[in-house]
């Protein structure tokens, strides 16, 4: 016979699982309608976005929710499954640029600039902000009595995980830029704040070993900190290759197979891909430079116009 508790409970974990399953189905219609007016979708983005909810989905219903209310252990999967992988994961997917894709280019347009004149938006989506809400999140959670009261309050649990995995989804989008960026920083300093973030999340990790939150056995605390700091770990080695690999993408040199074998260009070209230095030879090749041919037109037209006003 099942207990008020228990039926609270599964209650609990269907509320929090509904939104990441409408959240599935909502992506798998828009892209249905997005490549038939479009060329395909990525299907990596869409492999991407569905193990993101699966992960999502392991850490709210199931064995593993069910468990993590009694074991510590268990809750740090949890929270690595909700927390990090599945926003990375879902931050691939870039569920934005998808939206975008499948409306009204007219209602695309009114939505970006909505978005990019959101306030709030640009201040959470700042990577120190984002850092502060994630990491900074998780010590007021493991280091105060708020873990245990978690526990104990449905509406703070629902709030709190909430809260995670919004944070971990943030925290995401704000280092790799793989969708609708409002405020955009260089590579350089999202890895100064990402490497302060990592170092954030490997020292809560060590004091949770020393320190068990309230309630949770000297045991489960020294291992469940060890699943927090080696899969987050994982999880956070992932971003910053991802991260490491936009930043060569962006900046890596343009490599020539010619006669003598492969080697580095260094040849300039506009946002078009116009090769500036052909250009410039066509135009030293007709006689006159770019220029010379701007102001031999400008005369042409004055000319024309002084013989139109004498007629």
């Amino acid at each position: 016979m099942h207990t008020h508790e228990q039926y609270s409970a599964t209650s609990l974990q269907f509320f929090l699982a509904i939104p990441f399953i409408l959240l599935f189905v909502f992506y798998i219609v828009a892209v249905g309608l997005s490549n038939r007016k479009k060329k395909p979708w990525s299907v990596f983005r869409l492999v991407a976005w569905s193990f993101g909810v699966l992960c999502a989905l392991l850490a709210t219903i199931g064995p593993i929710a069910d468990l993590g209310h009694m074991n510590f252990s268990v809750h740090m999967i949890g929270h690595v499954l909700l927390g990090m992988l599945a926003p990375l994961l879902m931050a691939l997917g870039a569920p934005i640029k998808l939206l975008l894709r499948t409306i009204s280019v007219y209602t695309a347009r009114k939505l970006t600039t909505i978005l990019r004149r959101n306030i709030f938006l640009h201040f959470v989506q700042h990577p120190i902000i984002a850092s502060l809400l994630n990491i900074g999140g998780l010590w007021v959670l493991y280091t105060t009595d708020l873990f245990l009261m978690m526990h104990e309050n449905m509406l703070l649990y629902v709030i709190i995980h909430v809260h995670i995995f919004l944070a971990g989804y943030v925290f995401a989008v704000s280092i790799i830029y793989v969708d609708l960026v409002i405020i955009r920083k260089s590579y350089l300093y999202r890895t100064v704040v990402f490497l302060f973030a990592l170092a954030g999340h490997s020292v809560l990790a060590k004091y949770i070993y020393a320190n068990p939150p309230s309630g949770v056995p000297i045991d489960q605390a020294e291992f469940g900190s060890m699943i927090m700091y080696y899969g987050g770990d994982t999880v956070e080695i992932g971003l910053i290759s991802i991260l490491f690999y936009q930043w060569y993408k962006k900046s890596r040199p343009i490599l020539n197979n010619g006669k003598d074998g492969f080697a580095i260009s260094t040849k300039k070209f506009t946002v078009a891909g116009t090769d500036i230095e052909e250009v410039k030879r066509l135009n030293a090749n007709a006689g006159m430079s770019y220029r010379e041919i701007n102001e031999w037109f400008a005369k042409k037209q004055s000319k024309a116009g002084t013989v139109t006003k004498k007629r």
